[in-house]
Parts: structure tokens; sequence; C-alpha cells
């Protein structure tokens, strides 16, 4: 579809009957989420597409929704079975509360999955935007949502300063949203700013020259495209680093479940120390002797707001009795543990280290 030609037009005239007639011809329509109003597999779907890409998303959707088809199977579940149909998809907070919300869902609410916006971001993890979306796409409610594509769209078309983090920004983003949302057709409408942001309105290298909106962009006018929005003020991430001790006993690994909150909460990892030295002496505490240890390369992982640096540290026991006393830790061979709850970079570490 390309730009019309011609006088611009001011810059919210008919902004939401355009989205609605490009996306019902240009938009996204096989998306597996979008074939429904059940309001439990539309809230799995706008959690899971948090921070992450449609490709990615995908699989582990219908991964999640083979296991757990409705909202009480997933409710009944153990939260480690949950967390390792997470692993790999990051952000593990999301799959916490994704469990505690249905829960909630079961002990609360009777079962029954709310549709109104209000109760929707009262479960963990539900923010306003999240909210709306559920309630726009399984009961047509006529709510604004302000994810990070659509803050996108709207900060360029509008031309609007600032990074969309800082409250200020959003509020005037919000503002914009809710006075840009149709009467009618907000499903479409919905759907279709979203759409505007995934495949069009990109980060970089925007394809103003398909955008059915372009007319009345003002950074397009401006050539000042990608300038919007602001990007987030740039800090020195800090580095960090970690020994994770790689024990290994009669083929099997010891692993601990980290604490519930904080990185990783709740999932499955080798235990951490400072050096090398604290990692040897708890090896030893745990299997009396060692008949070896290695460092193994190390692994690089980015978190949001810091880096890490983990090096493993692989030693093995020369005894032969596993015994374990203390809570929240556990042997297991190498195929317990790829089912098992591990962050990514456990994982990897997992799946190479030799267990002879």
């Amino acid at each position: 579809m390309s730009r019309a030609k011609g006088k611009a037009a001011p810059p919210a005239a008919g902004f939401a009957s355009r989205v609605v007639a490009w996306q019902r011809i240009h938009g996204r329509h096989d998306l597996p989420w979008q074939q429904t109003r059940d309001p439990y597999r539309i809230w799995l779907s706008e959690v899971m597409l948090q921070q992450t890409q449609v490709g990615t998303v995908i699989p582990y959707y219908e991964r999640f929704l083979q296991r757990f088809p409705e909202v009480a199977s997933l409710g009944a579940a153990d939260i480690d079975e949950v967390l390792a149909l997470w692993s790999g998809l990051g952000y593990y907070s999301r799959g916490r509360n994704l469990h505690a919300a249905a829960v909630r869902i079961a002990r609360e609410l009777g079962g029954r999955f709310p549709t109104d916006r209000a109760t929707l971001e009262s479960l963990p993890g539900v923010g306003r935007s999240t909210a709306a979306a559920i309630a726009a796409f399984s009961v047509g409610a006529h709510e604004a949502i302000l994810d990070g594509n659509v803050k996108r769209v709207l900060a360029r078309h509008f031309a609007i300063e600032g990074f969309p983090g800082v409250s200020s920004v959003e509020k005037q983003l919000w503002a914009l949203a809710e006075s840009l949302l149709p009467a009618g057709d907000v499903e479409a409408y919905t759907q279709g700013v979203m759409d505007l942001g995934a495949t069009l309105c990109t980060r970089s290298r925007p394809r103003c020259v398909d955008c059915p909106v372009a007319n009345s962009c003002e950074a397009h006018r401006s050539g000042r495209e990608v300038q919007f929005p602001s990007a987030r003020p740039k800090k020195v991430l800090p580095h960090k680093t970690t020994v994770m001790l790689v024990l290994v006993r009669e083929g099997r690994l010891l692993l601990t479940r980290r604490p519930p909150s904080g990185i990783w909460g709740e999932l499955w990892s080798f235990p951490e120390f400072d050096s090398a030295h604290a990692a040897t002496e708890y090896a030893v505490r745990q299997v009396g002797r060692l008949s070896g240890e290695t460092e193994l390369p190390p692994v690089a992982h980015g978190f949001s707001h810091y880096r890490l640096t983990i090096q493993p540290l692989r030693c093995v026991s020369s005894g032969h009795e596993i015994t374990v006393s203390e809570p929240g830790v556990r042997w297991m061979s190498r195929e317990e543990a790829l089912a098992s709850s591990l962050p990514a970079p456990v994982r990897v570490i997992a799946s190479d280290v030799e267990l002879d």
C-alpha cells in the first residue's frame, strides 16, 4: 500500500479508520492466538509477547496450550513444570506470574477467567496495556493499549519528544492512545496499530512508503522517523562474575533451587560462589573427596541491567554414595536436569559437560 499523495491531513484525522482499513488487507491474521476469543489463550499470548518476538513465542505458546489447555490445568500444575516449559523464553517472572494468576483465578474467581480490565489488571503480571488487550480481543471492550510497538507508532506520528519510559512522556502517549480509540472496530484497530509497529513502523528502517498514516505523520514529514521515539538514556551496564560449581558424581549433577525473588527465581541452577576456592570447599562438604577439578570455558550472559560472566568449575567426586541433606538441593541425571526449569546459560553448561 503506497502513501497517499496530496495535502497532509491533520495528525489525528482519520487515523483509526486508516489503520483499520490497512489491517483488514495488510495486517496479520494467521497468528495462533488470533483465532480465539478465549481470554485465557489471549492472556497467555499477551504475556509471552512482552519483550519477546512473535517468531520466538509461537512454539512456546503451542507447547503451553498442549500441556495447559485451560486456566484450571495451569493453576493446578507444579511451578517446576510451568518454569520448565518456560525455560529459554527469558524474563522468568512472567512464568511465575502466569502460575500465580492462574492459582488466584481458581481460588478467588471460581475458575472463571475475567474479561473486564479492572479485574484483569489486578492479576499478577498484568499491567494496564495487557489488561486492555485481553479485554478488547476477548469481548471487544473499548480499551486503549500502549505496548512497545504502539508507543513507537504514536511517538513518531505525533513527534513526541523524550524516552517513552519516562512517566511524563508515557502519560502523553496514554492520552493519545485513548483519544484515537474508535467507537467501533476496536479489535481491528487494536490489532492494526500493533501490526503497524511490528511490520512497518519498525525501530530501524521504517517502511513509510507503505504506511497508511504516513501523510499525517509528523516525524515522516520532517524526515526524522528514526529520531522517534527517543532512545533510552545510555548508561554503562555493570559487569558481574560468578563461579558455578558443576559437581559430577556417578554421572549425575548437583543442582540447587534459586530463591523465589531475584534473577532466575525458583529455577534450578548450579550452586554459585564468589571464588573457585569457595566452590571447591562446598563440593568437598557434599561428597567428601574430589578426583579432579577443571575450569570450563566461561559463559557470557546479558540481562537488561547488567552483564554476567559465568566461570563453570567442574569437580568430579571420587566417592560412590550420593547424599544430600540440604533442602532445595538435588542430584539429577543430565536428562532430568534438561527436563527441569533451567536458565539458558545453565542449560548450555549442563548439555555440554562431561559426566565421566
